[in-house]
């Protein structure tokens, strides 16, 4: 029996023959050629083209001297452009002029110089994509213990994700008739929903009403001091939009996921608070143990209903922006590959704990959170989702009488409110007041006390269980205040009602 060999010989490989870069000197050349005999040829590519697409670099400087000069209202020519680049090498042994005379004198039309720009441009994407692929082939040949293969691939999807984003700019403008009918094909999804909304539901029906769901492509902002409930109300809403998704008739939506990123609580809290929610249980009663039977059995039963919700949770901490999107695109992708409709809403738990990942070393914390926050509205237009981010307040609220947040009261960057398309506030009256109750010893008279302690309790009684969400931005629609009911011992928002509490299908 003759024995394979684990080693193939040298005359085995199969030798390659050296590649050069993708690469089109004639497009350069005739590119530059055709602005310099009329220089209204570079508004076909002054958009999107630098100096560092083209592989030539001497013709890239002359790309850029021609801009300069074209866009300070001078002529870009043979003649001025050698005198803007006296000091390149190739002027200085006069081979540079006598380049760019060839290159005006060669070129008999402008009309291709749209294409030319678009070949330059994918050639370049071309060279990097082969430096990238090197880069990711080097790391992963290195045993770097910092630098997981995860790791890796999330920061290769970022690079490709920066590189398609740059290729936007690259397309035309849009037709204005082209806006009109996608706008109507919004109006008319919006028409034939029995909900008349045109993004996902949040399940609360005075919320839905003044924002018309959470749209597509929106970052939506929920901010709060501490104890305010702004994880409780974002839970809320990715449950009732993923039970939205999971029993929705509508095929456009029917199947979508809910992607929950928890970066301040883990799996096994989010779940318990979202146990205690449905089920109607203290949360620290689930936690210690101190349930009696009936509860048990019920949180079992409240168990069994919530199986095979559309709920993904992700309780990774400091994940970056790249990160976030690499694993909302691979839920995505998961889910379109099993016949689902793919995302249709991501939570962000919250905004401050992002991590904003490549630092400069004179960045502040404030220009990170700005990072963090173009990063988000990204996420929303690159997926096409709405993304739900919650946010910390600054401690400003505090000082004031009127304890009701303000946009300004944003913690840390005012650019969360630029990108934003809507931003809400979560407020609880009784929070404060519960903490402004009379002590009897404060008092000359107990009377007096009893007077205080009656207005007190009054004041209890209108605010008790009511919690406000004030739209403070909103692109689309109204600004203004939406009540809600919430019971604090459940964690648990719901529609407002001046009755009892309303009775909630589940």
């Amino acid at each position: 029996m003759n024995k394979l060999s684990s080693t193939p010989t040298k005359n085995e490989f199969k030798s390659e023959p050296l590649r050069s870069p993708p690469q089109n000197i004639e497009a350069e050349q005739a590119l530059l050629g055709a602005i310099m005999i009329n220089n209204k040829a570079y508004d076909d590519v002054s958009d999107y083209l630098k100096k560092e697409h083209f592989s030539y670099s001497f013709y890239g400087k002359v790309f850029e001297s021609a801009s300069k000069l074209i866009e300070q209202g001078q002529n870009a020519n043979p003649i001025s452009l050698s005198t803007y680049l006296e000091k390149e090498p190739e002027i200085v042994e006069k081979k540079g002029f006598n380049l760019l005379t060839e290159l005006a004198n060669s070129t008999v039309t402008i009309i291709n110089a749209k294409e030319y720009g678009r070949i330059i441009y994918d050639l370049y994407l071309r060279r990097e994509l082969i430096d990238l692929g090197q880069v990711v082939v080097n790391n992963a040949f290195e045993a770097d213990p910092d630098q997981t293969a995860v790791n890796q691939i999330e920061i290769t999807e970022q690079r490709l994700f920066e590189l398609s984003s740059n290729t936007d700019s690259i397309n035309d403008l849009n037709n204005f008739d082209d806006a009109i009918s996608s706008a109507i094909k919004i109006a008319e999804a919006a028409y034939k929903r029995d909900d008349s909304l045109a993004g996902t539901t949040t399940g609360l029906l005075d919320l839905d009403s003044k924002l018309g769901g959470l749209h597509s492509s929106d970052l939506i902002i929920l901010a709060g001091r501490p104890s305010m409930g702004k994880t409780a109300l974002a839970t809320t809403v990715a449950y009732n939009a993923s039970k939205y998704f999971q029993e929705t008739n509508k095929e456009e939506d029917k199947g979508k996921k809910v992607a929950f990123f928890s970066l301040e609580m883990s799996e096994e809290q989010l779940a318990t608070r979202l146990l205690a929610e449905k089920a109607r249980i203290n949360s620290h009663d689930i936690r210690t143990g101190r349930l009696n039977e009936d509860e048990f059995d019920k949180l079992i039963l409240c168990t069994e209903k919530l199986r095979g919700l559309p709920l993904m949770i992700d309780d990774s901490p400091a994940l970056t922006i790249a990160a976030i999107r690499t694993r909302c695109r691979r839920l995505a992708r998961a889910s379109r590959n099993n016949h689902h409709k793919g995302l249709g809403l991501i939570v962000i738990d919250y905004l401050q704990l992002l991590d904003p990942g490549k630092r400069n070393q004179n960045d502040n914390r404030v220009q990170e959170i700005s990072a963090i926050s173009r990063g988000l509205k990204a996420l929303a237009k690159d997926l096409d989702v709405p993304v739900l981010a919650l946010s910390q307040l600054s401690r400003a609220v505090e000082q004031r009488e009127d304890k009701r947040p303000q946009l300004a009261d944003l913690r840390e960057s005012g650019s969360i409110e630029q990108d934003a398309d809507v931003v809400m506030f979560v407020y609880r009256d009784e929070y404060y007041l519960e903490k402004k109750m009379p002590q009897e010893s404060n008092f000359e008279s107990s009377e007096l006390f009893q007077q205080k302690l009656n207005k007190w309790q009054n004041d209890m009684d209108e605010v008790h269980n009511k919690a406000e969400v004030i739209v403070g931005k909103q692109r689309h629609g109204p600004v203004g205040k939406v009540l809600l009911h919430f019971q604090p011992e459940f964690t648990h928002f719901s529609n407002h009602s001046h009755q009892e509490m309303e009775k909630e299908n589940f």
